[in-house]
């Protein structure tokens, strides 16, 4: 079988770090890339990342994201949680794990995102926000729902 491409949007929540749970536990299999998108908003260090303001970061093996400085330079939270799941993992099914950072609009990354990783599947979280939330903020995980060009999987985070 073919290696596939199973992307995770990571926004380092409670439902986002759920939500890489359930990949690595059901979805995920020996040979996959598991890609994890984690999207920044334009702050006040925008002109730092300007250089990949349209493309996002490189893809970020997860051997060199462990080191201090990598992560420093793309502003990646520190979270030993992520970091300790996608190192199990990667180790116990044999996968490639990358990291792919975004600056801009999280639900317009996201997509952008699937077509240009060629992403054959997406895992995201949701906040669990109640109907008349999700209509007055507007809702990532819904918008990713209506435009992703791949089957997109939502993990509750209840």
């Amino acid at each position: 079988m073919a290696e596939r491409r199973i992307g995770v949007a990571m926004d380092f929540s409670a439902s986002s770090k759920k939500a890489l749970r359930w990949a690595a536990d059901n979805l995920v299999r020996k040979g996959d890339t598991l890609v994890l998108l984690h999207v920044r908003h334009h702050g006040r260090d925008e002109a730092k990342n300007v250089l990949w303001s349209r493309t996002g970061s490189p893809l970020i093996p997860l051997e060199e994201l462990m080191e201090p400085p990598v992560r420093q330079r793309y502003d990646m939270p520190e979270d030993a949680e992520v970091f300790d799941t996608l190192n199990a993992v990667a180790k116990q099914k044999e996968l490639c794990v990358v990291v792919k950072m975004y600056w801009g609009d999280p639900r317009e990354k996201v997509c952008d995102a699937v077509g240009e990783l060629n992403l054959e599947s997406l895992v995201m979280g949701s906040r669990g926000l109640g109907q008349i939330s999700r209509i007055l903020l507007g809702s990532v995980t819904n918008y990713v729902l209506s435009n992703a060009s791949c089957p997109v999987t939502v993990v509750k985070s209840k």
